[in-house]
């Protein structure tokens, strides 16, 4: 598995996506289409453990989440940027998702949870805000960003 090769791979899931409304319907249609027991995320799951061992993915780190953006939102990847994460038993930076957000969310640890989803696809639509938070383990998420947007804010108080 290579860079390359890891984004013809998320252009077959993209490809899929584009033009869809990020809705609790679209995390219904991702999890029938591209199941936690299937193919696809079996192969998207083990092309992101390679990538985090490779080197490629996840190689920054801060605040004891290891994280990293392979690739901006580009005209292959059908307008979504893709960064992967690294996280155990923690919260992220809170954060809004101006035209949505979705995750991947892989498991490491058997039973850890992502935002409390197991494993499988998680929407967030235009305008949603969380803190992300892995609990029960460690976990690697795919996030896939229309447009490739992204906002860091604090939380309101």
């Amino acid at each position: 598995m290579s860079p390359h090769d890891f984004q013809r791979l998320i252009a077959g899931v993209t490809e899929q996506l584009a033009g869809r409304p990020l809705d609790g319907t679209l995390t219904t249609w991702l999890n029938d289409t591209y199941p936690a027991n299937g193919a696809t995320f079996r192969e998207l799951a083990d092309a992101c453990r390679t990538g985090v061992v490779e080197g490629w993915l996840c190689n920054r780190e801060g605040g004891g989440i290891r994280y990293g953006r392979i690739f901006k939102a580009l005209p292959e990847t059908h307008g979504f940027s893709v960064d992967v994460v690294d996280m155990k038993d923690i919260a992220g930076p809170h954060h809004v998702h101006p035209n949505g957000e979705i995750d991947l969310i892989m498991p490491l640890t058997e039973g850890a949870t992502f935002d409390g989803h197991p494993a499988g696809w998680c929407v967030y639509g235009p305008g949603s805000a969380h803190r992300p938070t892995v609990a029960n383990g460690q976990a690697l998420v795919l996030y896939l960003l229309p447009q490739g947007a992204i906002e860091f804010r604090p939380t309101a108080a």
